[in-house]
This record gives structure tokens, sequence and C-alpha cells, in this order.
């Protein structure tokens, strides 16, 4: 196996944990194996990793004494293992479609171990949350009128909470603004089939300073909502806390390095997800809670006097470390005297990063077909699909291989579990859809594959 960083010095190796790392370093013979049986790319999950994930930021929670709900925001990975991992060990679920919801459903979940916070729900979707008693969170008076069109006559109470826009997110098309919470609190006090549990926001970027703001504000609404007769519980802060990638020095020297010339396009992407943040997921959110807000307390002081409970969605820091994919190569063709493209087989990887004109900054991982690598020359190169289409590209960095990458051989891109493995997974060319597995490990300890599928979990 070797690493490799897209100059020397400023390499981007991926951290991994130690199941990862023991795979990869001394079982690659098992990933050759399993690619030749199931095709490439190939997903492997450790469903145990998004528990020991949820496992550190209950701890914080605990530590501050705070009442809290965590759903596993599911739309990150489809991967049922992780569903299933997330409600064996407590949390809920955080559906984004009715088909996320039959799947929870399917899986055990109650409607009170669910939630739906995604702004455009179909009329079916809707109906089914209505079913079940599933928490709602609703995005605008429109969806309200929607919802209340939909309530039966005799139904017990439905748990909903408003979705407010915080002041600084008026671009955003999510949510609603104070006064249209306000509106919205009027339009229920009438309607005794509504439930009003509190209040969530989800905002972009993975600052907690920007939490801390929201939080002030929806402080005063909750104090607004309570004069109005109601009696909120809930305030849902969404998702968005990071997870560290790569080394936060690595990381900072790399960003410090990086050059037009580091890319095919000529171009540095405008912006990066902070991959070698300084923050574990469970740092920052202790950060929060022990902000002062603006009217004195911390934040878990807040909480607490005001017998709230702290709801999450957190997506990708459950999913941290929970998975990688697998490719192998079709061909490496020479583009110049010292620069290559890689092909990689099968159905196109997931990069988003590289269709939002951004970059997946952690460095793959060669791992060859044969088991001792040729000694060559350094190769330069960077990765793409094998389909017809130019944009079709897995990296745009150029990445520089030690040793020469051959046909046959596995090009690895570790913890994949946050919207990379499958975010624009497709059928392009009639490819079918890679196969996806949770790892296990026999009686022997060696590790062994499960189907990720909802009648295996």
């Amino acid at each position: 196996m070797t690493l490799h960083g897209h100059k020397t010095g400023f390499g981007l190796p991926p951290i991994l944990r130690s199941a990862t790392a023991d795979l990869l370093t001394r079982r690659g013979a098992f990933l050759l194996e399993w690619v030749h049986r199931y095709g490439s790319p190939l997903n492997l999950i450790w469903p145990d990793a998004l528990q020991e994930n949820l496992a550190a930021l209950e701890g914080t929670l605990v530590d501050s004494r705070i009442a809290h709900a965590i759903y596993y925001g599911a739309k990150v990975n489809k991967s049922p293992g992780l569903m299933q991992a997330a409600l064996a060990a407590g949390a809920g679920i955080d559906v984004s479609s009715l088909y996320e919801l039959r799947d929870a459903r399917r899986l055990g979940a109650d409607g009170a171990r669910l939630v739906a916070t995604g702004p455009a729900k179909t009329r079916a979707f809707h109906q089914e949350l209505l079913d079940c008693k599933a928490l709602i969170s609703v995005d605008s008076p429109e969806e309200l009128e929607d919802l209340v069109a939909l309530l039966p006559a005799d139904g017990g109470p439905q748990p909903i909470l408003l979705r407010l826009q915080p002041q600084d997110q008026k671009k955003n098309r999510f949510g609603m603004p104070a006064d249209a919470v306000i509106h919205s609190l009027a339009r229920l006090a009438g309607e005794n089939r509504l439930r009003f549990d509190g209040l969530h926001f989800h905002l972009s970027g993975y600052r907690w300073e920007n939490r801390l703001a929201a939080l002030n504000e929806t402080a005063e609404l909750i104090a607004e909502a309570r004069q109005m007769g109601f009696s909120p519980t809930i305030i849902d802060i969404g998702g968005g806390l990071p997870i560290q990638y790569v080394d936060e020095a690595k990381y900072q020297a790399h960003l410090a390095a990086k050059a037009p010339e580091d890319y095919r396009t000529g171009k540095i992407p405008d912006s990066f997800y902070p991959y070698g943040g300084a923050l574990s997921a469970a740092d920052w959110l202790r950060e929060l809670l022990q902000a002062e807000m603006s009217k004195g307390p911390s934040v878990a002081r807040y909480l607490v006097r005001e017998g709230l409970t702290l709801a999450m969605e957190p997506g990708r820091a459950l999913a941290d470390q929970a998975a990688i994919s697998v490719f192998r190569i079709l061909r490496v063709k020479a583009l110049g005297p010292d620069t290559h493209v890689i092909f990689l087989e099968g159905s196109s990887f997931s990069a988003c990063e590289t269709w939002f004109a951004s970059e997946f900054l952690i460095d793959p991982i060669l791992v060859s077909a044969t088991g001792a690598a040729v000694r060559s020359s350094p190769v330069r190169a960077y990765l793409a699909g094998h389909s017809c289409l130019d944009e079709d590209v897995i990296s745009n960095r150029w990445l520089t291989f030690p040793t020469a990458p051959r046909a046959g051989d596995l090009i690895v891109y570790a913890n994949t579990g946050g919207y990379q493995m499958d975010l624009l997974e497709n059928e392009f060319h009639r490819h079918p859809m890679p196969a996806r597995f949770c790892v296990t490990e026999d009686a022997e300890g060696r590790p062994n594959l499960v189907p990720d599928t909802i009648g295996e979990v």
C-alpha cells in the first residue's frame, strides 16, 4: 500500500480508525478478492463507527445535564446498516423523503423516533408522517396550511416544530423569518389538532458561533411563544457539526502551499469543506454549550433553566469513519511526458465536491494488485470515472504516486460515508449501482461482508 500527496511535503493522508487501517495495511488481499467478486466501485460500511460517534456526542450532552434528542440525518448515506445502528444505539432518524421514512419504519422506528426536517415534503410524505405521528418541522406558512388540510377531524395532537430562518440567513430559501413564525403561532392558536413543540433551524457552514447567534434569536421566540400560551419543549439546531478528515497541521500547510498548477483545470476551487478543522464534532458541541448567550447564561444553563430539550440532526458527523469506497483501476493513460489520467472502473463515483466546483481534499490510497509495489519513477495523475463525460472527474487535483499505479490495482478513498458515497450515483451507461456491504468479523477475527440491505441488518 502506498499513501501519497499531491506534491512533496503537502500531502493529505486521511485519518483512519484502526479497523480501516488494519484492512488497508495488512489485509489488502481481502479487498482485491471482494472487488473481484462484487465489482467496482465497492462501498464498505462499519456501522459500529456510527455508534462510537453517537456515544461521543451523547457524552458531551450528558456531562452538561442537557435533555437531548439526536436524530441521524439519513440523507447522507443510503445504508440501512447505518440507520439500524443509530436506532439500536437509541438515536432517532431524520427522514428527508417518503422512501427514507419507509425504510426507517421497516427497520422498526416508530413515530416517536422520527423527525422530518426537509423543506419540500410531498403530500404523500406528509400523510405517512401524520399516520405515524412523526415530529414534523414546518418550513413555511404554506406548508402549515398543507398540513392542516390533511389532518383528520378527530386525530390526536400532531407534534410539529416551526423552522426559523435566522436574520443572517435571509438569502437562504429554507425556514421562515421571525415575523412569519409569530404569524404561524397565531394560526396554531386556533388549531388543537397540532401541538407546537418548539423551533428548528439548520444553517449552512460549520461555525458554532453562527448557531449561537441563531440560538439567541430562537430564545426570544420561545419566550414570545410562551407569552402566547404555548408550551414549547424543544430547540432543534439541525446539523453541520464538523468532522476531521485529515490532520489539522497538514491541512493548513496544504492550503498555504496550494497553487493553480496543482489542478488540471489551472484553477483553485473557491471553497472547501474544512477537512482539517481544529474541532471534532464533540468538541464543537462542547464549545457551543459553554458559550454565553446574549442575556447571560451559557447555552447549557439556558436549556436546563428553561426545561428545553436540545435536538439535532447530525449526518456527516455520525457517518465519520463509517465507510470507504474501493475502485479498481481500469487504465492509466499518459497525457504528456509527466502527466497521466487514471480511469477507475464502474459506475461514476459520487465525487460531489468536483461536481460542485470544489474538491474532496483527502488523498486516496493505492493498493497493489500483486501485494508488492513495482519500483518506478513517481507518477503524476488525476482520477476520472470511465464515462464519456469530460467532467466525470473524481479528482481535479494532480496527485503524485511514488510508484506507478497499474490496471487492476485498487484506489481506496477513506471516510466517504458523508455524502461522497452516493449523492450523485446513477446507472449511467447502464452500469449497475455499486455494491454495498457492512463489514463484520468472523469467529477468527477475519473481516467478513454482510449485504447492506434491510433484510440483512
